[in-house]
């Protein structure tokens, strides 16, 4: 199978690793890619949002599978563009990428599927923005309705803060959506899902949003996850399958936008149960990098198998014993605005993913986005898997970078737990 990956974050590297290990892959390329990439598949500099030059190179390049990394691409359509060039691609069409493109309109899905989430109310007007508020709090959760790469939201105890958020966006004219408080450990998990509503878990896995230790400070595209999740209770996986996932792959199919990729429910494991924070159109970042690091199935054949409607007759998945851990360095300002163009030194280490990186014309690899690296420790259990990755990271030289310290420690005390009913 020959297989091209559009995206240039650590999450494509991590499909592209996962790919390049395939036997069933006989031929790997990656759109526009970076520096981890390119030294495992070809790499072609394409504008990921350009449906017209992403179906010409999959053409060109005689694709067998076009596996569409990003929700950008995926929101303007460009699914729909290499499926009606007759390639199979692994992607939601743009109706069906709406679940992560509009909340409200993914928002809506959920309550006409009776699927559990926060209460929430959109404000398209400042006017009615201080009255919306009195409804909420004294958490308060305020979200861009569109997509904000993991930054457009801001959960405070502070309705000062929680206003000027809400103002930003709002004089940027972006809808806000203001959410109830989901008190409870927070889930990603990732289904595989095909047009035919055939549907396949992976791993859950959780992720650190914060940018500092003990979720200090902003909000980020995400610094660090791990995979699996020792504290979860049995069966979770089957129930969010049933009351969430299933529930919202019918609606979609109702409406008359059947949903084929992959579907990102991120939970909050409340006292009442799993309930939807929001849902993603794609693999999470860096959620996939863990993930993906313990799957054994081959990745082509069941991406494959969503995309052509044959999820169904897919034989189970297969996953390695023990964990996997994920560290993000991120450069100096993130998640403002970044420092860019240091040398990076270190980060040769198997299972150091590429996120924002690039080679200077002298062959140096230097920084080129705000999420530079994601690494990537494995082990018999979550300990060693914890230990190797922050070993790996100490091996790492980006000047002025920053890194969460603490990723997994939390699970590893044993001091997560999941409420109970009162």
């Amino acid at each position: 199978m020959r297989v091209l990956v559009i995206g240039s974050g650590a999450r494509e590297h991590a499909l592209v690793l996962a790919l390049s290990k395939d036997p069933e892959v006989v031929a790997l390329a990656c759109a526009p890619g970076n520096a981890g990439t390119a030294s495992l598949s070809e790499t072609y500099g394409v504008d990921a949002t350009d449906s017209a030059a992403v179906v010409e190179l999959a053409k060109l390049w005689k694709a067998d599978l076009v596996v569409v990394g990003p929700e950008g691409p995926l929101v303007v359509g460009v699914a729909d563009a290499v499926r009606d060039a007759g390639i199979a691609c692994f992607g939601p069409s743009a109706a069906a990428a709406r679940i992560e493109g509009s909340k409200a309109f993914a928002k809506d899905v959920m309550t006409t599927a009776g699927v559990p989430t926060a209460h929430s109310e959109v404000v398209d007007n400042p006017a009615r923005l201080d009255a919306a508020l009195a409804r909420f709090g004294p958490t308060w959760v305020v979200k861009d309705d569109g997509l904000a790469a993991g930054k457009g939201v801001v959960v405070t105890r502070d309705i000062i803060t929680a206003r000027a958020h809400a103002m930003t966006l709002l004089d940027g004219g972006h809808p806000v959506l203001l959410e109830s408080f989901l008190d409870g450990p927070e889930v990603s998990l990732f289904c595989v899902v095909d047009a035919e509503g055939a549907v396949v878990p992976l791993l859950p896995a959780q992720d650190f949003k914060r940018v500092g230790d003990n979720d200090a400070g902003p909000n980020t595209g995400g610094m660090g996850a791990y995979a699996p999740l020792p504290w979860t209770p049995p069966g979770l996986v089957d129930d969010v399958v049933a009351r969430v996932i299933q529930p919202v792959v019918d609606e979609m199919a109702r409406r008359g936008a059947p949903f084929s990729g992959l579907l990102y429910a991120g939970l909050a494991l409340t006292e009442k149960g799993p309930e939807v924070i929001e849902f993603n159109c794609r693999f999470g970042d860096p959620e996939t990098q863990s993930v993906l690091a313990l799957l054994r199935s081959p990745l082509s054949r069941l991406l494959h198998a969503a995309a052509t409607g044959a999820l169904a007759d897919h034989p189970p998945l297969e996953w390695a014993e023990g964990a996997a851990v994920t560290v993000v360095i991120a450069a100096d300002g993130y998640p403002g605005r970044p420092r860019t163009g240091d040398v990076i030194t270190g980060a040769e280490a198997e299972g150091v993913l590429h996120a924002g990186t690039r080679r200077r014309d002298d062959g140096a690899l230097v920084s080129s986005g705000g999420r530079v690296l994601a690494v990537v420790g494995t082990g018999d259990d979550l300990a060693a898997a914890r230990a190797e990755a922050y070993r790996k990271v100490d091996a790492i030289h980006l000047p002025g970078s920053h890194h969460r310290t603490d990723i997994a420690q939390r699970a590893l005390d044993g001091e997560i737990g999941v409420p109970v009913a009162r």
